[in-house]
């Protein structure tokens, strides 16, 4: 369906494995071949291959970086499940259930390491470079995890604040993964930015797209239950616009389960959404991710890259704007 993308998201699962060795201790390893057998969307691999394809006709050479990136993106899952308290994972029990906090942590404090050795193995003439890309991009994430846990305690937050925030701990390791591959495949720094620039408005389209299926998506595709950022009060795009634009009573309400500390589950999911439904935010929320689409389909076409390697990024666009899952 997606051409070069996907073929390199099929890719992408083998190579993991082949590039990833369990050894011993096996309490610190079993973890995580665990979370690689899960296995996931394989994005991030699979956009570093073929932006290095796009502009070398061959992504293998930036294999190792991809599955570097593969493996950060994984770690950084392991770690915030646990201060997320999340039960389940890719329709399995997350780490720390399965094992313990203490496994889960040490676990993903070696799939960051993994993930750093891998990032080494790829050309002397743009090592530095990745490495940089690479550095700064791990050091986003975890400032944009700090952001997402500040807003927990914060009644205040607006959507702009919380844009910013998805950037750091989303779509920068989407547009670095590009930008990555692109490099290593010999592109201009113009042409490395230009897809980095990309990346950026689909990985903010992709996480207002998760935010979205929370509420509205099928809990059998999506691949865990519907409604835990409402349960959790989770500072996310829906929520504060429904903040944003309630009258009066609508808020009262709303302020009523955001504070509830006893309540029936599905009681609290089903109140708010109604609150959602009753102000638009749906269709508010999809006009958003379709002003990042947008842009994102800008881009591709100052990209010097063949007419059908913009296809495969238009065709990629359009499937985060309407995935399922």
């Amino acid at each position: 369906m997606m051409g070069v993308i996907e073929q390199y998201i099929q890719h992408a699962g083998e190579a993991m494995l082949r590039r990833y060795q369990p050894r011993e201790p096996r309490l610190l390893y079993d973890p995580i071949d665990y979370v690689i057998g899960l296995g996931g969307k394989r994005l991030r691999p699979a956009l570093c291959m073929s932006a290095c394809h796009f502009f070398s006709g061959d992504g293998k050479a930036a294999e190792a970086a991809a599955m570097g990136l593969e493996m950060f993106h994984n770690f950084t899952l392991l770690h915030d499940d646990i201060m997320d308290h999340a039960t389940m994972r890719r329709n399995q029990p997350t780490v720390h259930l399965k094992w313990n906090e203490n496994a889960a942590i040490l676990s993903g404090d070696a799939m960051m390491i993994l993930a750093s050795q891998m990032m080494l193995d790829v050309p002397d003439t743009v090592l530095k470079t990745v490495q940089t890309i690479y550095l700064q991009t791990a050091l986003e994430v975890c400032e944009g995890q700090q952001y997402d846990m500040d807003f927990e305690t914060r009644d205040d937050v607006t959507v702009d604040e919380y844009l910013s925030m998805i950037r750091l701990k989303t779509a920068v390791l989407i547009a670095a993964s590009l930008k990555i591959g692109a490099m290593i495949g010999g592109a201009s720094s113009r042409d490395a930015d230009l897809i980095y620039q990309f990346g950026i408005n689909i990985g903010l389209a992709f996480q207002l797209q998760d935010d979205y299926l929370d509420v509205y998506g099928d809990p059998e595709t999506f691949g865990k239950r519907i409604g835990g950022d409402i349960v959790s009060n989770k500072k996310t795009f829906l929520l504060l616009a429904c903040q944003k634009l309630a009258n009066s009573e609508q808020k009262e309400k709303l302020k009523y389960w955001l504070h509830a500390a006893d309540f029936d589950r599905q009681e609290k999911i089903d109140a708010v959404v109604a609150l959602y439904d009753q102000l638009g935010i749906a269709v508010l929320s999809k006009e958003k991710m379709e002003t990042y689409y947008m842009e994102a389909l800008r881009i591709i076409e100052m990209l010097g890259i063949e007419l059908q390697y913009k296809d495969a990024l238009k065709l990629f666009a359009s499937h985060t704007l309407f995935r399922t899952k």
